[in-house]
Parts: C-alpha cells; structure tokens; sequence
C-alpha cells in the first residue's frame, strides 16, 4: 500500500510538473493591431479578395512580379528582393490566408487551388493582366498551380526550393518538403493530435527558432530579429488555428507540366534540408528548357540567406543585368541547360 501511495506521488508530481511546463508555454492570441505597428509597411495595403482582408506590399513601377512565400512564412521574407528588384519591377507581396497580418479565413480555403485563386483574384483587383511569378516552397506549388490553370497569364515562372516536384512522393503534411528525409520536428508534432492541440496555445519559441535554422545553410545568419518575426506572426490572431486545418487538407500539386511553356528559373540551396537538390532536377527533367541554378551553401530559404546573390540571378533572368559594387559574384553552380 505504500509502494501504491508512492507511485501515486510521483505520478502527482510528474502530471503537476507537466502543467506547470504547460503554463511556461503558455502563450496568447496577439491581436493584429499590435502586429501592425510592428509588421506593416508604408506601402501595405489591405485589399478584400472573396471576404478575406490579404496584406499586400505594392512596390516599384514596371512589369508587375508577384511573390509567394511559404508556409509559416509571410511577405517580409522577400523585403531584400523587393528592395533590389523595385527599380526596374513593380514587386507585389502578398500574405497567404491563414500566415502574416492577413490571418485566417473563415470558409478554411488553404489549399495549393485556394490559394492560387486569391493571387488570381488579386492580380484582377490590381488590374494587372500579365505578371511574372516566383514562390518559394509552399508559394512555388502556388505559383505552378498558377502557371498550369492560367498560363495566358504568366510571363515567366521562379520556383525557389519549391514544392510539388514530380515522381517524388510528396509528404501528406506540408508542401513545404517531398523527399524521403524524416519530417522536421515542427510537421510531426502538428499531425499528432495530441501535440497539435497544444501547440493551439502553448507554442514554444524554441521549436521555431529550431526550424528556422534549418530552413538555412549556414544557422549563423539567422538574425534574433528574423525569428521574432517568424513567431510573433505565427501568434497573430487565429493564424495557429488555421496551420492546423490547412495542414489538414490534401496538397493538389500539379501533375502535368505540359502547360509550362512560359520561361522558367529554378533557383535551389545545395543546403535544403526540407526540400533538398533531388527535388531540383526533377523538376528539370519535366521543364528541360528551364534554366536551374544551385547556390552552394544556402539553405531552404535562399531569398532571406543570400538575398544579394539570388536576386542578381533573378534579375538576370529577367534581363536585367545589375553592376553595383555590393552586389558581388554570386557564387553558384550552374548545371547547363
């Protein structure tokens, strides 16, 4: 009986020690107000698409290109490109439903499909007819879905260490990553059902600063800054509850790429540990006319990593030939055409 009151205790001790770690973790909704003095912009608009409110940032003049982040990402990870592109493009970011200041949507439309009809019905609502597109990661499925319902309207097509490659099996949670790897720590505990309750309200900034360092080549260029902004946007209102239902649905990745006919880059990090190098040259046996360049030593998210080196390549690829003194050689591996 005494062994039984002592199990008891250290049962006690270990479910209270549990809440007690629970309640460290704890960590509120923040409203998006408080966001938006931190996280928007001069030139942030918020443009209503199908009764969703999307964060847009509109800069430049020119040939309009749209630029789709990833998941768990939101518009400021193109803040360099756009900078540098702003010259000769009219750059246009945008926060996908249910990640940045735009928060969730009520009627849960997150899928690759979804999310391709806002950029649609945005490109409209800009009165833009033509545009160039790149996305990076769960934004190039977008952009491809794009390319594939309205080539009419793509002018060229940049897909950054992006999902959907073909002949891979893609994994069933993210469409951030199809390889054979292991899933990041982050994808596993959001498909437990225990887990992902938990993260509803106790997400721990550990896990994202983890994530982010792997989502780079080189974990020292990641900025405390950079991770801030990562999880404050992730604890923007309803933007937690809206992972968890859009990591629920199916990824409807293109499956013919015979619609791809507008000129393509394929820009990749030999680094990716979510989506590594295999994915690249699949790709490219689909799209052998596309041009594909591999950065040595960049990570997941090459735009944020080296933004100097992948938008000089970019750039060039939309016939722009840059010659500043701090825009150095990129240091690439081509693989020819």
């Amino acid at each position: 009986m005494a062994i039984m009151r002592r199990i008891g205790k250290i049962v006690l001790v270990i479910l209270l020690s549990l809440v007690f770690f629970l309640l460290l973790l704890f960590k509120s909704d923040i409203p998006q107000e408080e966001l938006l003095a931190k996280y928007s912009y001069p030139e942030s608009h918020f443009i209503e698409i199908d009764g969703v409110t999307l964060h847009v940032r509109l800069v430049g003049s020119g040939e309009p290109v749209i630029l789709l982040h990833g998941s768990f990402s939101s518009l400021h990870t193109w803040d360099e490109w756009q900078r540098e592109m702003s010259p000769y493009f009219l750059t246009i970011s945008v926060d996908l439903p249910g990640h940045g200041l735009t928060g969730p949507d009520p009627l849960q439309r997150y899928t690759i499909g979804d999310y391709s009809q806002f950029v649609l019905r945005l490109s409209e609502k800009l009165n833009i007819n033509k545009f160039h597109l790149a996305g990076n990661s769960m934004g190039g499925a977008v952009a491809l879905k794009i390319a594939d319902t309205r080539p009419d309207k793509v002018l060229s097509l940049n897909l950054i260490d992006a999902a959907g490659a073909p002949q891979i099996q893609p994994r069933q949670l993210d469409s951030d990553s199809t390889s054979t790897k292991s899933n990041p720590l982050i994808f596993d505990l959001i498909k437990n059902p225990v887990f992902s309750k938990i993260l509803l309200k106790c997400t721990p900034k550990f896990l994202f600063t983890k994530n982010i360092q792997e989502v780079y080549g080189d974990p020292e260029k990641v900025h405390e800054k950079t991770i801030d902004r990562y999880f404050d946007l992730m604890l923007r209102e309803g933007n937690r509850q809206a992972t968890l239902e859009r990591f629920a649905l199916p990824r409807d990745y293109v499956k013919e790429f015979s619609r791809i006919t507008m000129p393509v880059l394929i820009q990749w990090g030999d680094r990716d540990r979510w989506i590594p190098i295999s994915n690249a040259l699949e790709f490219k046996k689909v799209m052998p006319e596309a041009h594909l360049v591999v950065f040595e030593g960049a990570g997941h998210v090459p735009m944020e990593e080296i933004p100097t080196e992948s938008v000089a390549e970019y750039l060039s690829f939309l016939g722009v030939e840059i010659r500043k003194d701090y825009l150095q050689q990129p240091k690439f591996v081509t693989y020819a055409d």
